[in-house]
């Protein structure tokens, strides 16, 4: 979840975000649906509709980990993305991910585990309860959300691969279909996308595969039908669509790391002393309200995650 300026972006593609969220806010005040008028669409139906599924999931267990904060509506979460394969536009990807089909779906797993090979959409979710976790979202450019994400831990799907004592890292890769992806026919980042995490990141029990959000199942632009989640860095290290895992010896390279490393590190955690080169990280503009609050480390979920980090300079390991 953020915005980068590639050399063949036009600078008129990308509103400023202060100009951006102005907007939001006065059209809010004015009575006007946020939602329609930030998709063009006033009336009928909704761009975001193209890519909903529908389907309600069954939820065994409900989680909160955000201090009960205010959960983000639905049409907010769904139609003011990050989500280069479907454009770079906050609104592309609801207005672009309606051809995108996430059914059938198979995931290759591969690299130092015992139990490889190609697991259908259904062999991944069977053994698995659904969870509903309440999670504060950060982006890299200081706009959050709070987001009831549907899913269940990592962890337990890694387990079920067996990975081996080489395992260090995990890299995830999404989808690469640019007749349904349009994003993909032009070289705003180098296709597919990879993403990883250190082995002990991926085993946290903060850090789940999610399915849904709202209860129903992940619409198109959200990253149907499974992506990655971990709450205490920043949202692009939250990589959607999967169709790869690998479990690896060294420490992957990422699509952001591999398309400036100045800029975005590995590790990519929510820490408000290391600044972007190109903006500050101390503070964060929750969608939907007007002022900005002081961004916590790890996002708030330090208590749970800086034993991860224990000895490691997070400046240099941004």
């Amino acid at each position: 979840m953020l915005i980068k300026k590639a050399p063949d972006i036009a600078s008129s593609e990308i509103t400023p975000e202060r100009l951006y969220v102005r907007r939001r806010e006065f059209l809010r005040a004015a009575g006007i649906g946020v939602a329609a008028v930030a998709t063009g669409v006033v009336g009928g139906r909704r761009p975001a509709e193209a890519g909903q599924t529908g389907q309600d999931l069954a939820i065994t267990t409900k989680m909160v980990t955000t201090g009960d904060e205010k959960v983000t509506p639905f049409d907010d979460i769904t139609t003011y993305n990050n989500y280069y394969e479907f454009g770079t536009g906050k609104d592309d990807p609801a207005r672009n991910a309606g051809n995108f089909k996430p059914k059938p779906w198979s995931v290759k797993v591969g690299g130092e585990c015992a139990k490889p090979g190609e697991y259908t959409l259904e062999d991944i979710l069977r053994p698995h309860p659904i969870e509903e976790r309440v999670y504060r979202m950060r982006c890299v450019e200081a706009w959050s959300m709070v987001i009831p994400w549907a899913g269940f831990p990592l962890g337990d799907l890694l387990k079920r691969f067996e990975p081996n004592g080489n395992a260090k890292f995990v890299e995830f890769e999404t989808v690469m279909r640019p007749a349904e992806m349009p994003g993909q026919r032009r070289q705003i980042l180098p296709w597919p996308y990879r993403e990883g995490l250190r082995m002990d990141e991926a085993m946290h029990p903060l850090a789940i595969m999610a399915v849904g959000l709202y209860g129903k199942t992940l619409p198109n632009q959200n990253g149907a039908p499974m992506r990655l989640i971990v709450p205490w860095k920043y949202g692009f290290k939250g990589v959607k669509s999967i169709v790869t895992i690998n479990f690896v010896r060294e420490q992957p390279l990422n699509t952001w790391q591999q398309m400036d490393s100045n800029e975005y590190g590995f590790y990519s955690n929510v820490n408000p002393s290391v600044d972007h080169p190109r903006w500050s990280q101390a503070s964060e503009r929750r969608i939907g309200e007007f002022f900005k609050r002081p961004t916590q480390m790890f996002n708030g979920y330090a208590d749970q995650v800086a034993s991860l980090y224990d000895g490691m300079d997070l400046r240099r390991n941004f």
